[in-house]
C-alpha cells in the first residue's frame, strides 16, 4: 500500500513538474549525442588521451567538432525543413478532406459501412506537435545553458562520484552502474542514429524519385521517428502514405510510396536494428511498449522520444540491487541479466 501510494506521489511530481524535466532531460540527451560523436571523432584521434597539451588540444577538438555537428542538423531544420513544414501545413485542411472523399468513395465501391472518426484527424496531430514544439523552442534559452553547465562540470563527474560514498564497496557498485549505464547508452544512440540516419536517408531519395512532395520534411519526420520504438516506425510510414493517397495523382504513386517506406522500415527497423542495437538493449518488447506509453501520458511526444533510454537507465540499475533483481528479469527480453558487481572488497 505505501508502494503504491509513493508511485502514485511520485507520478504526479514527474508530471506536474514536467515543464522543469522536459528541459533538462532535452539537454542532457544533446549533450550525451554530442559527446557521442565526440567519441567517434576521437576514434580517428589516436593520441587524445596522451596528457599533453596536443592530447587535451585534441579532445576539445573533438567535442567542437560534435557541437558543430549538431548545430549544422539544427541550421539543415531551421533553413530547409521547417519552411517544409510550414507549407505542409496549409495544406492539413485539404489533405484530411480528400481522405475523408477518397475513403467516402472506397467505402461505396465496397458497400461497407466506415466510420470517419476513425481517420486521423492531421490538422490536430499537426496542432499537438506544433504546441510541443513551440513549448521546447521557449525553453531554448534554458536548454543552451543546461548544456553549457553540463559540459564546464562533466570533467568533475567521475571524482563526485568517486567520493560521494565513504563506503568502498558502495562506491565500486555504483560506478559499475554509470560506466555499464554509459557504455550501452553511448552504443544504443550511435548504433540509433545511424540507422535512423540512413533511414531518413534513403527514405528521402525515394520519395524524390518518386515525386512525392515535401520530401525534405517526410523524411526528417521519419528519422525522429524512428527514435520512438514501435509506434514510431508506424507513423513514419503512414503519415506520406496517407498524404500521397490523398494527394496523388495516380495509383503507382501510392503502391510505391507505401511498398518502399514499409520496406525500408522491415530492412533497418526490422532486420539491421535488432542486430546491431540487441546487445545493448536486452529489453522486453512488452515492456518497451508499456514504457512507451506510460512516458508519453506523462511528457508527450518527449516522453515517447526518451522512452527507451530512460527504460534501459532503470533496467541497468535494478539489476544491480536484490531487492530490485526481479523488476529486471520482467523488462529483460531473455530472463539473462548483468551479474551483480562491485560487492567485493
Amino acid at each position: 500500500m505505501h508502494a503504491m501510494i509513493f508511485f502514485l506521489l511520485l507520478l504526479g511530481f514527474f508530471w506536474v513538474a514536467r515543464s522543469i524535466f522536459i528541459p533538462f532531460l532535452i539537454a542532457l540527451f544533446l549533450w550525451y549525442m554530442m559527446n557521442v560523436i565526440a567519441d567517434g571523432f576521437r576514434q580517428f584521434m589516436p593520441y587524445y588521451k596522451h596528457p599533453s597539451v596536443m592530447g587535451r588540444m585534441l579532445d576539445w577538438i573533438s567535442r567542437i567538432l560534435s557541437i558543430g555537428a549538431i548545430c549544422f542538423v539544427f541550421y539543415l531544420f531551421a533553413t530547409h525543413i521547417k519552411p517544409m513544414f510550414a507549407q505542409l501545413q496549409t495544406t492539413l485542411p485539404v489533405l484530411q478532406e480528400r481522405l475523408l472523399s477518397a475513403m467516402g468513395y472506397i467505402s461505396g465501391l465496397l458497400g461497407i459501412s466506415f466510420d470517419m472518426n476513425l481517420l486521423p484527424n492531421f490538422a490536430q496531430i499537426a496542432a499537438t506537435v506544433g504546441a510541443s514544439a513551440a513549448g521546447i523552442a521557449a525553453s531554448v534559452g534554458m536548454i543552451v545553458i543546461y548544456i553549457l553547465f553540463l559540459f564546464l562540470e562533466q570533467e568533475t563527474f567521475g571524482n563526485k562520484i568517486k567520493n560521494l560514498f565513504a563506503n568502498k564497496r558502495q562506491s565500486k557498485k555504483y560506478a559499475y552502474i554509470i560506466e555499464s549505464v554509459d557504455r550501452n547508452m553511448k552504443r544504443y544512440l550511435f548504433m540509433k542514429t545511424i540507422i535512423s540516419g540512413l533511414t531518413g536517408l534513403s527514405a528521402y531519395v525515394l520519395l524524390r524519385v518518386l515525386g512525392l512532395e515535401f520530401a525534405g520534411a517526410w523524411a526528417f519526420m521519419i528519422f525522429i521517428l524512428n527514435y520512438i520504438p514501435t509506434l514510431g516506425s508506424i507513423m513514419a510510414c503512414a503519415l506520406p502514405i496517407l498524404f500521397a493517397l490523398a494527394t496523388g495523382s495516380s495509383f503507382e504513386l501510392v503502391f510505391f510510396t507505401s511498398v518502399g517506406l514499409i520496406g525500408l522500415e522491415i530492412l533497418f527497423g526490422n532486420i539491421l536494428d535488432p542486430k546491431l542495437t540487441g546487445k545493448a538493449l536486452n529489453l522486453s518488447t512488452l515492456a518497451i511498449l508499456i514504457n512507451l506509453v506510460f512516458w508519453g501520458m506523462i511528457w508527450g511526444v518527449v516522453g515517447m522520444f526518451l522512452s527507451v533510454p530512460l527504460l534501459m537507465i532503470i533496467f541497468i540499475i535494478a539489476a544491480q540491487f536484490d531487492s530490485t533483481r526481479p523488476l529486471a528479469v520482467l523488462l529483460s527480453a531473455n530472463g539473462n541479466i548483468p551479474d551483480i558487481r562491485g560487492d567485493e572488497e
